[in-house]
C-alpha cells in the first residue's frame, strides 16, 4: 500500500492542479496531460475523486472491485455486470443524452466499438505507459485490450474422456448432431455474431474443410453467398438449439453425469467454472478449419467521466501488476481460455496455446463491414 499510494516527489504542473481541490478549483479534465502521470499520481487524484464506475461484460467484475478497493481503499468501485450488447447500447444512448453513464467500459464486440462507440465519441482510449512497450500495436487500438477472449467449440469431456467427438465443424451438419449443437442466438448476442460472421469471412477455409470432410467440392443453395453461409444454413437446417444466454449453454454441454451429450460454441475460459458448476467443459482444439474465434477484450475511459483519474487508475490496475502473471489485480483473467495480451506476462502452463487452439482472430473492421449481410442472411434461415 505504501509504494503504490506514496505520492512523488514532483508532481507534474496539471497534477498538482488537479489535485488542489482543497485550497482551488481542480484543473478541468481535458487540460489534464494522462498520459505523462504515473500510476501513484493517479492514485492521488482518484483518492480525491473516491470512487469509478465501470460496465463490465463479465462478472469476474466483482474480483476486481474486491481487489482494487483493497489496494486503494479509498476509491469505491461501483460496477454493472451487463452483455457486451446491452452495455454498447446503454453507453451510446446516455451519451447521447448526456446522461450520467461509466467512468469505465470494460467490453467486447470490438467491431462495434469500431464502427459505433469510437466514431461517435463515446469512449476515448487510455494505454498505460508502464504496459505500452509489452503490448502489440493490434492490443493498444481502438482501445487497450487486457486480454483474448473466446467463443469456441466446446464439448464434455466425462463423456469423452479421449477427447473432442468433433474434428471438423461439417460434422455438426450430419445426422448424428441434429438437435445436439447449443449456442447462443447470433441475433440477440453480438459475440456470437462475430463468431458467424467469422465463419463467413473464412469462406475458403470453409470450403477447403468441407471438401475434407465430404470427399466433395461443396455446392452452394440458391441465395448463399459462400461456404460459410452454407455451413450456417445447413447448422440451422440440422436443428441447431438457439438460447439468449452462455451460462445455458454451459449448463447443457457441459453437465456432469450425461450419457450423450450436446456439444456448443461457448468461451473456453468457462472451464474455470467446472468443480464450483459441475460441469465438464473442454474445448474442441484443432478441429478444422477452426473451433471458433478470439477477440479482444478491451477497456476504454467514457467521454464525459465524472472520475477520469479513477478511471485510468483502474484501467491500468486490470491490465495487471509487473509480475509475470500479473498479480492478484490479473488473476481473475489468468486462466484457461484468457490469453494475455501482454508480451511479458508468461502463458499458462496448463491451457491450450493459442497456436494448439487454432482459432481465427478476428479483424473488427472487416467484420463490421460484413456482419449486417449476415445478420439479415440468419433472420432468414430461422
Amino acid at each position: 500500500m505504501s509504494r503504490r499510494l506514496a505520492a512523488a516527489t514532483v508532481l507534474p504542473l496539471t497534477a498538482a492542479l488537479a489535485l488542489a481541490s482543497c485550497t482551488s478549483e481542480a484543473a478541468p479534465a481535458d487540460d489534464v496531460d494522462w498520459d505523462t502521470l504515473s500510476r501513484e499520481e493517479l492514485a492521488e487524484m482518484a483518492g480525491e475523486e473516491g470512487q469509478v464506475v465501470v460496465y463490465s461484460f463479465t462478472s469476474r467484475i466483482a474480483q476486481i472491485e474486491e481487489s482494487f478497493e483493497a489496494e486503494y481503499p479509498g476509491i469505491d468501485v461501483v460496477p454493472s455486470d451487463i452483455s457486451s450488447s446491452e452495455l454498447i447500447q446503454r453507453l451510446a444512448s446516455e451519451h447521447q443524452a448526456g446522461a450520467a453513464t461509466a467512468d469505465v467500459a470494460y467490453v467486447s464486440d470490438a467491431p462495434v466499438v469500431v464502427t459505433e462507440l469510437m466514431e461517435d465519441g463515446v469512449l476515448t482510449p487510455y494505454v498505460p505507459e508502464r504496459v505500452a512497450e509489452a503490448l502489440p500495436d493490434e492490443y493498444e487500438a481502438p482501445l487497450v485490450a487486457n486480454r483474448l477472449s473466446t467463443k469456441v467449440l466446446m464439448y464434455n469431456e466425462e463423456a469423452y474422456p479421449d477427447g473432442s467427438p468433433v474434428e471438423n465443424l461439417w460434422e455438426l451438419t450430419e445426422e448424428e448432431w441434429a438437435g445436439k449443437v447449443v449456442m447462443v442466438d447470433p441475433n440477440v448476442r453480438g459475440d456470437y455474431l462475430d463468431l458467424a460472421t467469422e465463419m463467413s469471412l473464412q469462406a475458403e477455409e470453409m470450403a477447403a474443410a468441407y471438401e475434407e470432410h465430404f470427399g466433395e467440392e461443396i455446392t452452394l443453395a440458391d441465395g448463399v453467398a459462400d461456404a460459410g453461409m452454407q455451413f450456417l444454413a445447413d447448422l440451422y437446417a440440422n436443428d441447431v438449439v438457439l438460447v439468449d444466454d452462455t451460462d445455458t449453454v454451459n449448463a447443457a454441454v457441459g453437465a456432469t453425469g450425461q450419457e450423450d451429450p450436446p456439444v456448443g460454441f461457448t468461451s473456453y475460459s468457462d472451464r474455470r467454472d467446472n468443480e464450483e458448476e459441475g460441469w465438464a467443459l473442454q474445448v474442441a482444439a484443432g478441429a478444422a478449419p477452426s473451433p471458433g474465434i478470439v477477440f479482444p477484450a478491451m477497456l476504454g475511459v467514457t467521454a464525459n467521466a465524472e472520475n477520469p483519474a479513477a478511471a485510468r487508475l483502474l484501467i491500468d490496475y486490470m491490465m495487471g501488476d509487473d509480475s509475470e502473471t500479473g498479480g492478484v489485480a490479473y488473476e481473475p483473467f489468468y486462466v484457461a481460455g484468457d490469453y494475455p495480451t501482454r508480451t511479458d506476462v508468461a502463458a499458462l502452463e496448463d491451457a491450450v496455446s493459442l497456436e494448439e487452439l487454432g482459432a481465427w482472430q478476428i479483424d473488427p473492421e472487416a467484420s463490421a463491414e460484413h456482419r449486417g449481410d449476415v445478420a439479415d442472411f440468419l433472420l432468414t434461415i430461422q
